[in-house]
């Protein structure tokens, strides 16, 4: 288990181990029994789902990938929880044919809370892609389709 000396070293961890292809770190970040829902609301609900969850896609399409963080922010909810916000941008995702996919950027959002050790570990996670002009997603025949709400009413 790692020991985060502030909230927002469990961001800069989690990119860290996600670069290492580290499951093992990555979920050594969060507490036995934290959250997490993925860019597509898979929902882990415990360290151990979250390490196997990750192991598999490092093998899988994210062993070539690299994960950096760009704006973060802490908000303290009190002396010992914290709301991480960092957005992130991804390289170097394969395809399921091997290929190198596209640039890839999102948020992801952790609930810290501090440990009996002085340390910081994620209670939750929340990670979202971001698409590029879409304020929201509409469910049509094939799926989600990513969309704007349109131009504002006349007032």
């Amino acid at each position: 288990m790692s020991i985060c000396q502030s909230p927002l070293d469990v961001a800069e961890g989690f990119a860290q181990a996600w670069n290492a292809n580290d499951a093992e770190a990555l979920a050594g970040l969060f507490i036995e029994d934290a959250d997490f829902v993925n860019v597509v609301g898979l929902w882990w609900h415990d360290r151990e789902h979250i390490r196997q969850a990750h192991a598999y896609g490092f093998r899988k399409i994210f062993r070539n990938s690299e994960m950096r963080l760009g704006r973060t922010s802490v908000r303290e909810l009190g002396p010992d929880v914290a709301v991480v916000h960092a957005a992130w941008s991804m390289t170097g995702q394969e395809s399921h044919d091997n290929r190198e996919a596209g640039k890839r950027r999102g948020v992801i959002s952790f609930t810290v809370q501090r440990q009996d050790n002085g340390g910081w570990l994620a209670v939750a996670a929340q990670n979202t892609d971001r698409i590029n002009g879409a304020e929201t997603h509409i469910a049509a025949s094939s799926g989600l389709e990513a969309t704007h709400y349109g131009n504002e009413p006349d007032a």
